[in-house]
């Protein structure tokens, strides 16, 4: 398993023109992992949280229905 998830396109805007973003030393943005959209200029982060229960539901009746 790989330490980054590579996302294909920008949840922003949807361009494809994304790269690792890297702050500067003087950059007030402290984000480890993320990515730069070139476009539209946003620096995100892909993060997974794990997966949700699927919801129980009743089986429909079977059989004759009471009167």
């Amino acid at each position: 398993m790989t330490a980054r998830v590579v996302p294909y396109y920008c949840p922003y805007c949807g361009e494809e023109d994304l790269r690792p973003y890297e702050p500067d030393a003087d950059s007030d943005v402290d984000i480890k992992g993320g990515w730069h959209c070139a476009d539209c200029t946003r620096v995100f982060v892909v993060k997974y949280h794990g997966m949700a229960a699927a919801p129980v539901y009743a089986a429909p009746p079977t059989g004759s229905t009471p009167e």
